[in-house]
């Protein structure tokens, strides 16, 4: 399963929320910041961006932009590949975790932290 540690105080916020968007319960789940589930969202519309045209896009610093795609790719919702240039030389081409598998990675990653919530209940009162 992908690196992934739901943020308690963003699972507070989310509850609050009728109607949560995307953004929000990525930033929940994965416990990344809402501008990490922004450089997602936008990789979904322009899937195989480099860094530069995800800047651009974003109105970002590219060394924002880049530690955004590293944390998206720790996460299992960004993959990158190496594009050979035509003058030679190489850029980097990243694309979304397609969402009914970033969707999954959401399920598991709430599955496991639920069953980890319910173990931490049951060793309640328990001393040895």
């Amino acid at each position: 399963m992908a690196n992934a540690d739901p943020s308690p105080a963003k699972f507070r916020e989310l509850m609050l929320d009728e109607e949560p968007e995307l953004r929000e319960v990525l930033a929940c789940v994965f416990n990344i910041q809402h501008h990490e589930a922004k450089t997602y969202e936008t990789l979904l519309s322009t899937p195989g961006s480099t860094v530069e045209e995800l800047a651009a896009e974003l109105d970002r610093d590219r060394s924002n932009v880049n530690r955004s795609l590293s944390t998206l790719r720790e996460k299992g919702l960004a993959t990158r590949e190496r594009r050979l240039l035509d003058g030679g030389g190489h850029v980097y081409q990243y694309a979304p975790t397609p969402l009914p598998e970033a969707r999954e990675l959401m399920h598991e990653t709430l599955d496991a932290w639920a069953e980890y919530v319910h173990g931490r209940i049951d060793e309640f009162g328990n001393t040895e």
